[in-house]
């Protein structure tokens, strides 16, 4: 079973410019390709920076006794 054939994209590209205009499709295929190239700039730099450290301090050996209550809101009386 064959694939698409050399008209068959001709015919279909007809059509999309038919329907778009050609002064949309090169917008739309600006904003593409400015995507494209933002998102290879993000990924080029996350690789380039170094992963942060992790410092650790020293534990204080404080400890914090809580309890929690439900403490209605006196405005919002039926």
């Amino acid at each position: 079973m064959g694939g698409i054939s050399i008209w068959q994209l001709l015919i279909i590209l007809a059509i999309v410019v038919l329907l778009f205009g050609t002064k949309r499709l090169k917008g739309i295929g600006g904003d593409l390709g400015d995507a494209i190239k933002g998102f290879k700039k993000a990924v080029d730099s996350t690789e380039d920076k170094p992963t942060p450290t992790v410092e650790k301090t020293e534990a204080t050996g404080q400890t914090f006794d809580a309890k929690a209550e439900h403490v209605e809101d006196p405005s919002a009386k039926k």
